[in-house]
C-alpha cells in the first residue's frame, strides 16, 4: 500500500515537473522570438497593457527607450528593466506577504 502512494506521488511529481519545464521552455522560445527592438505596439502586446500604461512607462526616466528613430524599446534592456523592478518590488514592498 505504501508503494502505491509513492508511485502516485512519484507520478504527480513528474507531471508537475513536466509542466514547469514546458512552461519555462515556452518562455525561452517566446523571448528568443522577440525582435531586438520593440515598437510601442509590440511593447503593449508583450506586456499586455493599454496605451495609457504604455505612455506612462515610456515617459519614466528609468525606462529603456530609444527615441532617435521614433519610439523603440531595446528588448534585452526591457527584460533587464523588468527583472530589476521585480526584485525591487519584492524587497521593498510587503504586498506579497499579505497575500500569503
Amino acid at each position: 500500500m505504501i508503494q502505491v502512494n509513492l508511485d502516485f506521488a512519484d507520478e504527480k511529481f513528474r507531471e508537475v515537473l513536466r509542466q514547469e519545464i514546458e512552461k519555462a521552455m515556452g518562455d525561452v522560445v517566446r523571448k528568443n522570438q522577440l525582435p531586438p527592438m520593440l515598437t510601442r505596439k509590440e511593447l503593449m502586446e508583450f506586456l499586455r497593457i493599454s496605451q495609457t500604461k504604455a505612455s506612462e512607462l515610456l515617459n519614466r526616466p528609468d525606462f529603456p527607450v530609444f527615441r532617435e528613430a521614433g519610439v523603440l524599446i531595446p528588448t534585452h534592456r526591457l527584460i533587464e528593466w523588468i527583472d530589476l523592478n521585480t526584485r525591487w518590488l519584492e524587497s521593498n514592498s510587503k504586498y506579497f506577504e499579505k497575500v500569503i
